[in-house]
Protein backbone atom coordinates (compact mmCIF):
# COMPACT_ATOMS: atom_id res chain seq x y z
CA UNK A 1 0.00 0.00 0.00
CA UNK A 2 1.33 3.43 -0.86
CA UNK A 3 -0.01 6.96 -0.55
CA UNK A 4 -0.67 7.43 -4.27
CA UNK A 5 -2.86 4.32 -4.49
CA UNK A 6 -4.58 5.10 -1.19
CA UNK A 7 -5.52 8.59 -2.38
CA UNK A 8 -6.86 7.16 -5.66
CA UNK A 9 -8.94 4.70 -3.66
CA UNK A 10 -10.37 7.52 -1.56
CA UNK A 11 -11.31 9.40 -4.71
CA UNK A 12 -12.97 6.29 -6.21
CA UNK A 13 -15.06 5.86 -3.07
CA UNK A 14 -16.06 9.54 -3.05
CA UNK A 15 -17.10 9.36 -6.72
CA UNK A 16 -19.21 6.28 -6.01
CA UNK A 17 -20.75 8.06 -3.01
CA UNK A 18 -21.77 10.95 -5.26
CA UNK A 19 -23.44 8.45 -7.63
CA UNK A 20 -25.17 6.85 -4.64
CA UNK A 21 -26.29 10.20 -3.22
CA UNK A 22 -24.34 9.62 0.00
CA UNK A 23 -21.93 11.78 1.99
CA UNK A 24 -19.13 9.58 3.30
CA UNK A 25 -15.78 9.38 5.00
CA UNK A 26 -13.16 7.04 3.53
CA UNK A 27 -10.09 5.51 5.17
CA UNK A 28 -7.35 3.36 3.65
CA UNK A 29 -4.98 1.43 5.91
CA UNK A 30 -1.87 -0.65 5.29
CA UNK A 31 -1.30 -4.29 6.29
CA UNK A 32 -0.67 -3.25 9.90
CA UNK A 33 -3.92 -1.32 10.13
CA UNK A 34 -2.13 2.05 10.07
CA UNK A 35 -3.93 4.92 8.35
CA UNK A 36 -2.45 5.81 4.96
CA UNK A 37 -5.15 8.14 3.61
CA UNK A 38 -8.44 9.62 4.76
CA UNK A 39 -11.05 11.84 3.10
CA UNK A 40 -14.31 13.21 4.44
CA UNK A 41 -16.88 14.67 2.07
CA UNK A 42 -18.32 18.07 2.97
CA UNK A 43 -21.42 17.49 5.06
CA UNK A 44 -20.57 13.89 5.96
CA UNK A 45 -21.65 12.64 9.38
CA UNK A 46 -19.47 13.28 12.41
CA UNK A 47 -19.14 9.54 13.03
CA UNK A 48 -17.19 8.93 9.82
CA UNK A 49 -13.73 9.84 11.10
CA UNK A 50 -14.10 7.09 13.73
CA UNK A 51 -16.11 4.45 11.87
CA UNK A 52 -14.34 4.50 8.47
CA UNK A 53 -10.85 3.83 9.90
CA UNK A 54 -12.42 1.29 12.27
CA UNK A 55 -13.99 -0.60 9.39
CA UNK A 56 -10.69 -0.58 7.48
CA UNK A 57 -8.77 -1.77 10.56
CA UNK A 58 -11.29 -4.54 11.21
CA UNK A 59 -11.20 -5.71 7.58
CA UNK A 60 -7.40 -5.91 7.51
CA UNK A 61 -7.19 -7.53 10.95
CA UNK A 62 -9.57 -10.33 9.99
CA UNK A 63 -8.87 -10.51 6.25
CA UNK A 64 -12.55 -10.37 5.42
CA UNK A 65 -15.23 -7.78 4.67
CA UNK A 66 -16.79 -6.28 7.76
CA UNK A 67 -20.25 -7.13 6.40
CA UNK A 68 -19.30 -10.81 6.73
CA UNK A 69 -18.27 -10.30 10.36
CA UNK A 70 -21.62 -8.86 11.43
CA UNK A 71 -23.42 -12.17 12.02
CA UNK A 72 -20.35 -13.63 13.76
CA UNK A 73 -20.38 -11.01 16.54
CA UNK A 74 -24.05 -11.39 17.43
CA UNK A 75 -24.98 -13.32 20.58
CA UNK A 76 -24.26 -16.98 19.91
CA UNK A 77 -21.84 -16.18 17.09
CA UNK A 78 -18.26 -17.45 16.97
CA UNK A 79 -16.87 -13.98 17.66
CA UNK A 80 -19.49 -12.74 20.12
CA UNK A 81 -17.95 -10.07 22.32
CA UNK A 82 -15.26 -9.13 19.80
CA UNK A 83 -16.23 -5.51 19.11
CA UNK A 84 -14.03 -3.09 20.99
CA UNK A 85 -12.90 0.46 20.45
CA UNK A 86 -11.22 -0.27 17.08
CA UNK A 87 -13.52 -2.99 15.72
CA UNK A 88 -16.48 -2.05 13.56
CA UNK A 89 -18.42 -5.11 12.43
CA UNK A 90 -20.96 -3.89 9.90
CA UNK A 91 -20.66 -3.34 6.17
CA UNK A 92 -18.23 -0.88 4.62
CA UNK A 93 -14.80 -2.40 5.30
CA UNK A 94 -13.07 -4.39 2.53
CA UNK A 95 -9.63 -6.05 2.71
CA UNK A 96 -7.18 -5.62 -0.15
CA UNK A 97 -5.25 -8.53 -1.59
CA UNK A 98 -1.67 -8.39 -2.76
CA UNK A 99 0.60 -10.26 -5.08
CA UNK A 100 2.77 -13.00 -3.62
CA UNK A 101 5.85 -10.79 -3.54
CA UNK A 102 4.08 -8.13 -1.47
CA UNK A 103 2.83 -10.22 1.43
CA UNK A 104 3.20 -13.95 1.68
CA UNK A 105 1.20 -15.84 -0.91
CA UNK A 106 -1.17 -13.06 -1.90
CA UNK A 107 -2.37 -12.13 1.60
CA UNK A 108 -3.89 -8.89 2.84
CA UNK A 109 -1.88 -5.73 2.12
CA UNK A 110 -4.39 -3.20 3.44
CA UNK A 111 -8.07 -2.33 3.58
CA UNK A 112 -10.54 0.40 2.81
CA UNK A 113 -13.32 1.53 5.12
CA UNK A 114 -16.29 3.74 4.27
CA UNK A 115 -18.90 5.25 6.57
CA UNK A 116 -21.69 7.78 6.21
CA UNK A 117 -24.25 6.23 3.92
CA UNK A 118 -26.49 3.24 4.38
CA UNK A 119 -24.69 -0.05 4.85
CA UNK A 120 -25.28 -0.93 1.18
CA UNK A 121 -23.96 2.48 0.06
CA UNK A 122 -20.88 2.12 2.27
CA UNK A 123 -20.22 -1.34 0.83
CA UNK A 124 -20.64 -0.09 -2.76
CA UNK A 125 -18.21 2.78 -2.13
CA UNK A 126 -15.66 0.50 -0.45
CA UNK A 127 -15.90 -1.99 -3.32
CA UNK A 128 -15.40 0.84 -5.85
CA UNK A 129 -12.23 1.86 -4.02
CA UNK A 130 -11.00 -1.71 -3.63
CA UNK A 131 -11.51 -2.42 -7.33
CA UNK A 132 -8.44 -0.28 -8.00
CA UNK A 133 -6.38 -2.88 -6.18
CA UNK A 134 -6.03 -5.92 -8.43
CA UNK A 135 -6.97 -9.19 -6.80
CA UNK A 136 -8.71 -7.74 -3.75
CA UNK A 137 -11.83 -9.83 -4.09
CA UNK A 138 -10.00 -13.16 -4.28
CA UNK A 139 -8.72 -13.11 -0.72
CA UNK A 140 -12.12 -13.59 0.91
CA UNK A 141 -14.01 -15.73 -1.57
Amino acid sequence: MNLELALRMCEAAVKQAAREGALVSVAVVDAGGHLVAFQRMDGARITGPVLAPGKAYTAVAHGMPTADLAPLVLPGGELYGLPGDRYVCFGGGVPLGGSGDERGAGGVVGAVGVSGGTVSQDVACAEAAASLREGHSRIYQ
